[in-house]
């Protein structure tokens, strides 16, 4: 019966003396002259299995040749080495090739550059680096689930096919099964009413309108699922496929809303660093220096909330050359997010943003002038989640819609949720990427989802 590496090191007292079948790939082959030592990884746990195997075995030879990516089949006794750097290793009775592979392999014991490995972002998981990645990423998911399911929130599956405007069409994926080179027009426009769904589609850009649907029955649901934007956009936190999580809360204002967001990401933040405390002490040592202290701090700190007027007043006062002045009644750039987290040395949740530059649903306040947004910004990975108080007045909301043009029609099922017994409720929407991103101190979207998807780029 095969055991994997995992269980070896975490039951290796117990193991000790014992016979074990191990089978995976070779990292490392240190052949010498009467014996060598094979480094084998199965993808179970972070680190390497050292193997020793000597001249005794018949294909000795054969082994001490075998190359970096072969597939192995290892059979030898468990034995403690406290002594030394690994706390076990596996005395070989016999090693036995399972998949060839060939000298091409370009994944070698080297330094490889990002750029490179995202060219064979197919073969890129097999490194130290991406193996931290996305080890990471699986248990801060399963951590995002925890949370949520631990208090009482509905998982939604939300559809990825919608009619749903909620982003901007501009920004969504359109979505069809007619034929392009035979178009049916009707006045000088697609007649959609011939394609599948009898109307223009797309793939999402969010699920909040259909969570807050869902809200208005469970009280606390989220979603969790990949979303989809047409941006243009190069940098290195924006892709065109990403994941999200994007709770909704029935009775909860712009204080509550934060409340949550706050103790969510301690909650992850804190199972990361207990579940994968080799991978963070890797990426605290080759990524970025002072991540694991950086992450260890934030479960102790109180996010700073403070408005987006008083934002741009320390910006303006501050005495830096902006690429982009900062202004009261715009967005604020990178430059100004990076400037504000090392301003309060942490997390900052910026409130109560300028109306004409935030979406139609978002809770008008008193001044008329702003709406109770949030949005909050942590050190490199900059804007991590964006929430709002949703407008539960119909009547404002519905005012707010024709101020923008939002067609009503199209989304009368969701004005339903403020005819039929409406309330105070709340939700933000996290980008997975983005903290995964500041779980890691990866810089650049890129290298943390599996296989990105950004302009000019849609390969694998």
């Amino acid at each position: 019966m095969r055991t994997k590496v995992k269980q070896l090191f975490s039951k290796s007292n117990e193991l000790q003396n014992h016979e074990v079948t191990i089978m995976g790939w070779v990292r490392t082959n240190r052949a010498q002259a009467q014996f060598g030592f094979l480094n084998i990884n199965d993808g179970t746990y972070f680190d390497n299995l050292q193997v020793v195997y000597d001249e005794k075995l018949k294909n000795f030879e054969e082994i001490s040749k075998y190359r970096v990516g072969m597939s192995v089949k290892v059979v030898g006794k468990v034995v403690l080495t406290p002594e030394m750097k690994q706390p076990l290793e596996i005395h070989a009775t016999s090693v036995e090739m399972l998949g060839d592979c060939t000298e091409t392999y370009p994944i070698q014991p080297k330094r490889h550059t990002r750029e490179f490995l995202r060219d064979v972002a197919h073969l890129r998981p097999r490194t130290n680096l991406f193996s931290a990645v996305f080890r990471i990423r699986s248990v801060a998911a399963m951590a995002i689930h925890k949370y949520f399911q631990e208090n009482g929130y509905l998982y939604v599956h939300t559809p990825l096919i919608t009619c749903a405007d909620c982003e901007g069409s501009d920004q969504m994926f359109k979505i069809s099964t007619l034929n392009f080179n035979n178009l049916p027009i009707e006045d000088g426009k697609v007649d959609f009413s011939k394609d599948l769904f009898g109307k223009q589609a797309f793939i999402t850009g969010s699920g909040q309108l259909h969570g807050e649907t869902f809200a208005m029955a469970f009280s606390d649901i989220y979603t969790f699922g990949p979303t989809f934007r047409t941006e243009n956009s190069n940098t290195k936190t924006h892709a065109n496929e990403f994941w999200m999580i994007e709770p909704e809360m029935a009775f909860c204002d712009l204080e509550g809303l934060m409340d949550i967001e706050e103790e969510m990401l301690k909650f992850v933040v804190d199972y990361v660093l207990k579940e994968c405390p080799l991978e963070i002490q890797f990426c605290d040592q080759f990524v970025a220096k002072g991540l694991k202290q950086k992450l260890t701090d934030l479960l102790q700190s109180k996010f700073v909330r403070i408005s987006h007027h008083d934002v741009i007043d320390i910006l303006k006062n501050a005495k830096v050359k902006w690429e982009f002045l900062p202004n009261y009644e715009d967005d604020i750039a990178k430059e100004h997010e990076k400037y504000i987290t090392e301003y309060f040395n942490g997390p900052v949740f910026i409130t109560n943003w300028p109306k004409d530059i935030k979406a139609y649903y978002m809770k008008l306040n008193p001044d008329g002038k702003t709406v109770a947004a949030v949005d909050l910004v942590v050190p490199q990975a900059g804007e991590l989640m964006g929430g709002s108080q949703r407008e539960e007045d119909l009547n404002k909301l519905l005012a707010r819609m024709k101020e923008l043009h939002i067609d009503q029609e199209g989304i009368d099922w969701y004005l339903d949720t403020r005819r039929f017994g409406g309330c105070v409720h709340s939700g933000f929407g996290m980008g997975f990427e983005r903290l995964v991103m500041y779980l890691t101190g990866i810089e650049n979207i890129r290298d943390v989802i599996p296989f990105p998807r950004t302009p000019k780029n849609c390969e694998f």
